[in-house]
């Protein structure tokens, strides 16, 4: 069963005027916990999902700074659930006029713990089907690379049935520029070279991409982040996708187009691993 904190308080509810829930008026993070195999605890990559939701916090006039009781609720969530998920999710809470914000917000905290989907280890093992989304995402800049609360775009995408044998979408923006999965951030290989697409109009900076990006090039391999288009997806050498819950996995197949995994990926793997250890 999910469990949930609003405040740090397992019994506290959140109100129906919270701006979080009337405007989607606030960020949220998606962390995972180390395993209790690992030789420490706690939440993986915590500095920059911190600095992360800081940092939409800012963009969002909200002003939130992390606290120390926060920080050792999340530290006591890690220690008593290894390897989940813990989601932490702040909204401008409740004030204002309409749309109009509120001067001084009193930030709502809601963390909650949830297992890691099973399937993401079969995903690890034997990669990814993805197929091209009707859908696309508009682009906005002052929203773009934010993790906010509109999810709006990717609820609309998730309600696509998938077609048979694929496992996920690949989502293009309006103009179409190659953006994201519905859930990950992309990399493209060509020629030994890898591409990731610039989040400067639409779409999520993850954490886990910002990690691999740092990963590829501690091993040498040179990183460009641009626009990039259909054209390049299909001109590809090999494709992958991240997120903070499975790392970095390979894609066997986008559409009609079948690809090889990376030679790179487990290497790439192997030095998050150590960036973790």
């Amino acid at each position: 069963m999910t469990q949930v904190w609003v405040n740090q308080q397992s019994s506290a509810n959140v109100s129906p005027f919270d701006r979080g829930l009337a405007y989607g008026d606030g960020v949220f993070a998606t962390m995972r916990t180390y395993p209790k195999s690992a030789p420490q605890s706690g939440i993986m990559f915590l500095d920059l999902h911190l600095a992360r939701l800081a940092q939409g916090c800012e963009r969002l006039h909200i002003n939130w700074t992390v606290s120390e009781t926060l920080l050792a609720h999340l530290s006591e969530l890690a220690e008593k659930n290894p390897n989940c998920c813990i989601k932490l999710l702040l909204t401008r809470g409740v004030g204002g006029r309409g749309y109009q914000a509120p001067v001084h917000a009193n930030v709502t905290e809601i963390t909650s713990v949830h297992e890691i989907p099973a399937h993401y280890q079969t995903w690890q093992h034997q990669g990814v089907a993805l197929a091209t989304s009707s859908i696309t995402l508009a682009q906005q800049p002052l929203l773009a690379g934010m993790k906010h609360l509109n999810r709006l775009e990717q609820v609309l995408i998730k309600t696509q049935p998938l077609p048979e044998g694929f496992d996920d979408w690949l989502v293009y923006d309006t103009q179409a520029n190659v953006i994201e999965a519905s859930m990950a951030n992309i990399f493209i290989v060509r020629a030994q070279q890898v591409f990731t697409p610039a989040i400067n109009q639409a779409g999520v900076s993850g954490v886990m991409r910002q990690a691999v990006i740092e990963a590829l090039l501690d091993i040498g391999v040179d990183v460009r982040i641009q626009s990039l288009s259909q054209a390049d997806v299909a001109d590809a050498d090999s494709i992958m996708i991240s997120n903070s819950l499975f790392g970095i996995i390979d894609v066997i197949k986008v559409d009609k187009t079948s690809y090889q995994p990376w030679l790179n990926t487990i290497a790439v793997a192997q030095k998050l691993q150590t960036t973790l250890s």
